[in-house]
């Protein structure tokens, strides 16, 4: 199965903000930049999955109309990573020590007393499970930079929580609007 990966446009967010589950939208703009840009590129008549999260949401939607896409369905299974007391936070107003905590233990640590990366893997992995077995040629998948690294990582087919430790380690140079490419 292919998985046609693609990050959210740019959110309403101050730059340097911690934000995750947190629910923002996206300014019209950056919607209509991304839609446009996507119009073209993805396939038409493709079931077409989302993250419930506004940001993702309604370029979903949009997506839904210009392709269209076979079905919309909306997944919580993949939001972003549910960072606690740290959401919408300026990252510099974050204490130091738990910064270099959650580093010190990435699968593990549940940043702001949020979720950690080994739990949103899981249900990352529940998610493509269910998906895999659907047996789609071809799958648009509408979610977040934390979400598109995690399914990258589980391509590899490690244990799960190496592929926690894969996607926390990996790069993030996944930019808003992107388009990611996965063959499972």
């Amino acid at each position: 199965m292919r998985l046609i990966l693609v990050r959210h446009p740019a959110p309403k967010v101050s730059s340097g903000t911690c934000y995750g589950r947190s629910d923002v939208t996206v300014t019209p703009h950056a919607l209509a930049a991304v839609r446009a840009s996507l119009q073209t590129t993805l396939p038409p008549h493709v079931p077409l999955y989302a993250s419930p999260l506004r940001r993702c949401a309604e370029l979903a939607a949009a997506l839904a109309q210009d392709l269209p896409a076979s079905a919309l369905r909306f997944d919580a299974r993949l939001a972003e990573m549910d960072f606690g007391a740290w959401e919408m936070q300026p990252w510099h107003a974050i204490a130091r020590e738990d910064i270099d905590a959650w580093a010190a233990g990435l699968a593990h640590y549940r940043p702001g007393g949020g979720e950690n990366v080994l739990a949103m893997a899981a249900r990352v992995d529940a998610f493509l499970g269910d998906l895999l077995r659907e047996q789609h040629e071809t799958a648009i998948i509408i979610c977040h930079a934390g979400t598109i690294r995690l399914l990258c990582a589980l391509q590899a087919g490690l244990p799960l929580e190496e592929t926690a430790l894969l996607a926390a380690n990996s790069p993030h140079k996944i930019a808003y609007g992107a388009t990611v490419v996965v063959d499972f």
